[in-house]
């Protein structure tokens, strides 16, 4: 699933959609410790008051919110996996009674468990609904297109939250008018923080793909691998900071320690350059990038010596995979920091060639090409000539 995919389906959690129809809702609470349900029930998603279901959709679009290889991960599934989750989840899809729909539900409790103790009771929420879009926008003059015609997916999304003890408070009783501490002991669902999630199947080109999975980690950067390998059944990942950890290391060996700021900017605009000639072409998959690939960016963005066998030997070294295609958006950082004893900077990449690192009078400087005056308390600086 590409950005605009994830975008797509997650907009539609939404009252009154006639794009998302959700079947069923059912939720399982599952005490700490020693795994065991406490209690689970199953109901149509409609049959919830309009404030019920306001906050479950909330948390249904927080599972689908997160940059890919951050927080939002595609898995493969493993072929020949024992006990598969991905033969669970599609027998689950295609269950023809909620009963059958419940047994399949029931067992993905049983897998998320039996590897994990919290120490904290948590509630795991399923959904089955059906999501559509329109094959084409609406003609305002022909009035054809829009909802005559869309293309019809069945999915499962699943959500995993934690449970938080209410924090004692000082009430105020408007009746009997006096003060009073808080005596609410019910456990509180946190549903804004899903602990993880996955969306089955994923969606690519307005079609199913049912040898993939969408899961969502509780925080960037930090998949659970216990869960995307036994629970999931799934195959192993690269992170987005690792990717980006291990091209660096990469540059490194090629280009040494030490190296020109234009050459690093005229690396990510050359890498920018490729997202952005993909980015024209919706249907097209994520740009990725070899060791061939990233030969021809050093050596047009200007570094000397720099051939493809040296480019594939740093692979190796680096990856001990000289076949490692790096996916190029996870290639450049969102702001350039620059932390020094007297200040701290943040830049966009493509700015990187506006500054220089200088020499000047025997002290180590920061020159910073700009095209504005710079205003300092309300007092426009003046422009010193060295």
């Amino acid at each position: 699933m590409n950005k605009n995919d994830v975008a797509n389906i997650r907009k539609q959690f939404k009252l009154n959609n006639d794009l998302m129809a959700i079947r069923e809702i059912y939720n399982v609470y599952v005490q700490k410790e020693s795994g065991e349900i406490y209690h689970h029930v199953c109901q149509p998603f409609q049959m919830l008051e309009l404030e019920t279901q306001e906050l479950f959709l909330g948390n249904f679009k927080k599972v689908l919110t997160g940059q890919l290889d951050s927080k939002l991960f595609e898995l493969k599934f493993q072929r020949d996996a024992e006990d598969s989750t991905q033969t669970i989840l599609f027998d689950g899809l295609q269950a023809d009674t909620t009963e059958d729909w419940l047994e399949y539900m029931f067992a993905m409790v049983g897998k998320m468990f039996a590897h994990t103790v919290y120490d904290f009771d948590t509630v795991v929420t399923f959904i089955r609904g059906e999501y559509r879009k329109a094959t084409r926008k609406r003609d305002l003059e022909s009035e054809e297109g829009g909802d005559d015609e869309v293309y019809s997916n069945h999915f499962i999304l699943c959500s995993l939250n934690r449970t938080d003890q209410p924090k004692k408070a000082l009430l105020f009783d408007y009746v009997e008018k006096e003060f009073k501490s808080n005596t609410v002991f019910d456990p509180i669902i946190n549903l804004q923080s899903p602990m993880s999630g996955f969306l089955f199947p994923a969606f690519n080109d307005n079609s199913s793909d049912v040898n993939h999975i969408l899961y969502c980690a509780g925080k960037a950067n930090e998949p659970d691998f216990t869960f995307i390998e036994q629970v999931l059944n799934c195959e192993d990942i690269i992170t987005a900071d690792e990717d980006k950890d291990g091209f660096e290391l990469i540059l490194k060996k090629v280009i040494g320690d030490q190296v020109d700021s234009k050459i690093i900017s005229n690396v990510y605009e050359e890498i920018d350059k490729v997202i952005q000639e993909n980015e024209e072409n919706e249907e097209s998959e994520a740009p990725m990038l070899d060791y061939k690939d990233i030969g021809r960016i050093l050596e047009v963005s200007g570094v000397e010596n720099v051939d493809t066998a040296k480019v594939e030997h740093a692979f190796k070294d680096v990856l001990a995979d000289e076949t490692h295609e790096f996916k190029a958006s996870n290639l450049i950082p969102k702001k350039i920091k620059i932390d020094t004893n007297v200040a701290n900077l943040s830049i966009d990449p493509k700015d990187l060639k506006n500054i220089k690192y200088i020499m000047y009078q025997g002290k180590r400087c920061l020159l910073l090409e700009i095209d504005e005056d710079v205003i300092v308390e309300g007092f426009r600086l003046e422009t010193e000539t060295l």
